[in-house]
């Protein structure tokens, strides 16, 4: 920009200005002179700013920074400034200057060049446009999209993505790989990148730690961006498959031959030339399309290509019923109708989505997952109508398979019902059996023996005198245990009358019951006043504590001063259990394996008298209430008897309920 070249100076296409060494503008060219209707400057030089009128304002702040940072430091950076144009519109334009120093070093001029960047600024915003909405697709799929160039430097994430690391899509985009990486394998990931930088595409399954704690796993691709036969970058893609896994693994332990269709592999992901394409186009087992307003199909991508069959050419202006099945009653979408229907809802609530039977272009049908969603920009107007759609049929048929499971286990447990109720018939004989045919003999026995002693009287044998007491109490002590098995047995089949029951006047009234009955013995009762209500049989339950209760009372006859305690506990997890503790002689608990099994005792009949049906009955009772009971013990330090039950108000209010096994 020389005093000897005006006509190139006033011609440039670029606005062209001068100022002195005090910062004054001296001369400007012609196209500048164009652009803002203004006058050239005068012989003496003007202030830049009251030429270009600007006041105030951010250009004139960033004008006054520049200029000052020229005549201080001879650098200064560019600057982009807004300048009103004769009609009133804005001129976007960039001003970059230099300083000329004279031979001294002194500032002799300075020299600048204003450049028209509004066309780019257009462009740059049209751009930025694009890349917020393909970003509002990506971050619509439930997979995790990153891309990292070739220094591992992540350039784009999906929200999916972002959100696993408790981030947003925004502060992920500048980050190294491995700052993303768990350390623990960092080395396996670095390894598959490398191969995927050299142009090997992978897609494999992989189990991942969370943030959390917890482990899923993933289904993940690896997608070199190559064009032109070189690699720029490389697209990740993580599914997360651990529903799948858990199915797999539960069919799997049901018919080890589905292991092979569990494992099914797609083909693989092709590049495109646009990164945000390629993610779109390249999704396994899914695919992304857009329609508009009225249901015409505006985009095609090559994945929605492979899912349906159809090229583009064959499916662009097309109504979406075209890619709806026939009416069909396995289908969730059914012809224009349902079609018209998913739009109206995806239009009225943003989002609409079905799971059913799609066709393919061959005719061949696939249990899809689709997604179809409404697309706004910041100003609420509608851009279009994304539908993302998944081929879900490879867990559809585990569901199937699963189904066909369940029908086979109703068919075995109805034929265990059979046998349980033929058992249970069987039973009814026996008990039938023992109560008459076996009772009578019984009752032979004891009258003979009480005719023998008549006809003997006082003159006989005291030997044999013996011998009858001994027939005498054997076959009462076996009438004892036929009726003692044959109320186990009703036990097992006679329905509860499960009520409200409160716990503690029904042991008081045990209690008093026992007192009544051993009215010489001197027993310290402690009997917690706050005893629960509980859901079950009032009778069956008093016969439980009269059970445990009369055994307190039987085995600390020994004991100096007997102790009997009732009470309850509450357990950290919520479990209530209740006790029954004496001070008595207790028994040697690992000797005791049969301690709840019927005619089994711990103490010989003629230190203590019993017949061992108390404990088994006792836990018959509960167990048909839905609780269990256990025994702390050992001998001379007495013994204590916890079981639990269910409360009132835990929403036990029937046999069924009760989880009772009949």
């Amino acid at each position: 920009m020389t005093s000897d070249a005006p006509v190139w100076f006033d011609r440039a296409p670029c606005g062209l200005l001068a100022l002195d060494s005090s910062g004054r503008l001296t001369r400007v060219n012609q196209t500048v002179r164009d652009w803002l209707g203004a006058e050239p400057p005068p012989a003496d030089g003007i202030d830049l700013l009251d030429w270009l009128r600007l006041s105030k304002g951010r250009s004139a702040d960033l004008l006054r920074v520049h200029l000052d940072m020229l005549l201080n430091s001879g650098i200064a950076p560019a600057v982009e400034l807004r300048l009103r144009r004769p009609g009133g519109e804005r001129l976007i334009a960039q001003l970059d200057s230099v300083v000329v120093r004279d031979a001294s070093g002194a500032i002799e001029r300075i020299e600048s060049v204003l450049t028209d960047v509004g066309e780019r600024r257009v462009t740059e915003n049209r751009l930025v446009a694009q890349l917020a909405f393909l970003q509002n697709i990506t971050d619509r799929s439930p997979a995790r999209l990153v891309y990292y160039d070739k220094d591992l430097i992540c350039r784009f994430a999906n929200r999916a993505q972002a959100a696993y690391h408790g981030l947003a899509p925004s502060a992920l985009v500048g980050m190294h790989l491995s700052e993303t990486v768990a350390p623990e394998v960092l080395s396996e990931v670095m390894g598959r990148v490398t191969r995927a930088l050299a142009g090997e595409a992978q897609t494999f399954e992989t189990e991942r730690r969370q943030p959390d704690g917890t482990s899923r796993f993933y289904e993940v691709h690896y997608v070199p961006d190559e064009n032109e036969g070189e690699v720029r970058g490389l697209f990740i893609e993580f599914n997360d498959i651990t529903d799948r896994r858990v199915t797999e693994d539960i069919v799997l332990s049901a018919n080890l031959a589905l292991e092979a269709r569990v494992h099914e592999r797609t083909a693989e992901l092709q590049a495109s030339e646009r990164r945000f394409r390629l993610m779109a186009d390249t999704l396994k087992d899914a695919c992304i399309f857009f329609v508009n307003e009225q249901g015409v199909i505006t985009e095609w991508s090559e994945s929605a290509e492979r899912l349906h069959g159809f090229g583009r050419e064959e499916v662009l202006g097309k109504p979406l019923q075209t890619l709806l099945p026939e009416p069909d009653p396995l289908g969730a979408l059914d012809g224009e109708e349902s079609a018209t229907h998913a739009l109206q809802q995806a239009l009225e609530r943003g989002q609409w989505e079905s799971r059913g039977w799609r066709v393919r272009q061959d005719g061949s049908r696939f249990w899809g997952h689709t997604v179809i969603t409404a697309l706004h920009d910041d100003a609420g107007h509608l851009q279009a109508l994304s539908c993302i759609e998944r081929d879900m049929t490879v867990a559809k048929h585990l569901e199937d398979v699963m189904s066909d499971l369940n029908k086979e286990l109703e068919k075995r447990v109805e034929e265990r019902t059979r046998q349980l109720v033929a058992a249970n018939a069987d039973l009814d004989v026996f008990s039938h059996t023992v109560s008459h045919d076996l009772r009578a003999p019984l009752r032979h026995i004891s009258s003979f023996i009480g005719l023998v002693q008549e006809h003997l009287g006082d003159n006989a044998d005291p030997v044999l005198v013996q011998y009858q007491d001994a027939i005498g109490k054997a076959s009462r002590r076996m009438a004892q245990m036929i009726e003692g098995l044959l109320e186990y047995a009703r036990l097992g089949r006679a329905p509860l009358d499960v009520q409200t029951v409160p716990l503690a006047p029904l042991v008081q009234g045990v209690a008093a019951h026992l007192k009544t009955e051993h009215p010489e013995r001197a027993i310290e009762w402690h009997i917690e006043s706050d005893l629960p209500v509980v859901r079950g049989d009032p009778m069956l339950l008093a016969e439980v504590f009269a059970n445990l209760l009369d055994n307190a009372v039987k085995y600390t006859r020994r004991a100096p001063q007997a102790e009997v305690r009732v009470g309850w506990t509450v357990s950290p997890n919520g479990i209530r259990t209740f006790h029954v503790r004496d001070n008595g002689v207790g028994f040697d608990l690992e000797k005791a394996t049969n301690l709840f099994v019927m005619f089994q005792r711990q103490h010989h009949s003629m230190d203590f008298e019993g017949i061992g049906t108390g404990l088994s009955i006792t836990r018959r009772i509960i167990e048909r209430h839905g609780g269990r009971i256990w025994c702390e013990t050992a001998p001379g330090q007495g013994c204590t008897f916890y079981f639990t039950l269910p409360l009132e108000g835990a929403g036990t209010a029937s046999e069924s309920e009760l989880g009772i096994d009949l």
